[in-house]
């Protein structure tokens, strides 16, 4: 058995089936009080950073990127958060239900959704090494029951 990543806004209902809920957004609510979080954790590393942020949201007096451009971005600086998102695939393939979550209304043009995916191919990665390492095991009869 498999757990499963999900993805939801960070302020959707909390649901017993989201598991471990996850916050990825660069910057905080701001009108929420610590403590009072609906998430159990927060991950900042793998938000966009401040620039891609601003970037994508034409902060600054810049023209906002496009998503392709966003998107590409963004995979580029995750190159550097690897050990995080394998971390996330290892805790799925554990049987471990986790919800990624943010901000953004449309999960289609969102860094999390881009994020399930990175950890669904780090899984898949992971999953087809244990599957390697499992095969290449061999058992001799003087080996089992003695």
């Amino acid at each position: 058995m498999v757990g499963e990543i999900r993805t939801k806004r960070w302020n959707e209902p909390v649901e017993k089936a989201d598991g471990t809920r996850i916050f990825v957004a660069r910057y905080r609510p701001r009108y929420l009080r610590k403590g009072d979080e609906p998430w159990d954790e927060r991950l900042v590393e793998l938000a966009p950073s401040k620039e891609l942020h601003a970037a994508w949201c034409g902060k600054r007096g810049q023209k906002p990127i496009s998503f392709n451009e966003f998107t590409r971005r963004y995979r580029q600086e995750m190159g550097a958060q690897v050990p995080s998102i394998r971390g996330l695939a290892q805790r799925v393939l554990s049987c471990e239900i986790i919800t990624l979550l943010c901000f953004c209304k449309d999960a289609s043009r969102c860094h999390r959704t881009l994020l399930k995916s990175m950890v669904e191919q780090a899984e898949d990665s992971l999953a087809e090494r244990l599957v390697m390492d499992s095969s290449s095991v061999e058992f001799h009869a003087g080996d089992v029951g003695s």
